[in-house]
């Protein structure tokens, strides 16, 4: 699974190769989304689920009881914002992956399960594992490397792959 994550972060990284701090800031799709906001995004949920399979559901909190306040400041979680550097950004994404790793290669069991938090996304009552997380983390940033493709492309005309 770390493989895995692997590769889909370095497909991630790579879309913000030879970019400015302004050009990884630059919207170009009718998306809010831009590549340093992206890679600060996944770097969150990284850091968020890593936390959930340590100590539950409370790192996360309860986003059923989230204010228009706390919405805003998690909108800001896309957004390259001011004095933010791509090459900050992308520090912070290789340090959480690195204790994602550490994370990995010390869990006892895969397998254990934490109660997920209350959110309108999340059937009620449901525990996911590490490896469910796992797999839930892989694949959140897969899709995210493709959106990170398309905007790359619109940006420059500069793939992935291909």
């Amino acid at each position: 699974m770390l493989e895995a994550l692997a590769k889909q972060r370095h497909f991630l990284r790579f879309t913000t190769r030879d970019l400015t701090d302004e050009q990884a800031g630059l919207r170009t799709t009718a998306s809010e989304l831009c590549l340093g906001g992206l890679i600060k995004h996944v770097t969150a949920v990284e850091r968020n689920w890593t936390g959930f399979i340590v100590d539950g559901p409370s790192t996360m909190g309860d986003f059923t009881a989230m204010t228009e306040a706390d919405w805003a400041r998690r909108a800001d979680e896309f957004k390259m914002l001011p004095g933010e550097t791509l090459a900050g950004v992308l520090d912070d994404y290789a340090e959480v992956a690195r204790r994602t790793e550490d994370l990995v290669a010390t869990l006892p069991d895969l397998g254990a399960t934490q109660p997920l938090p209350k959110a309108p996304w999340f059937e009620a009552d449901t525990e996911w594992s590490a490896r469910r997380v796992l797999v839930h983390v892989i694949a959140e940033t897969a899709q995210h490397a493709g959106h990170a493709d398309i905007i790359r492309e619109a940006l420059d005309g500069a793939k992935s792959m291909g």
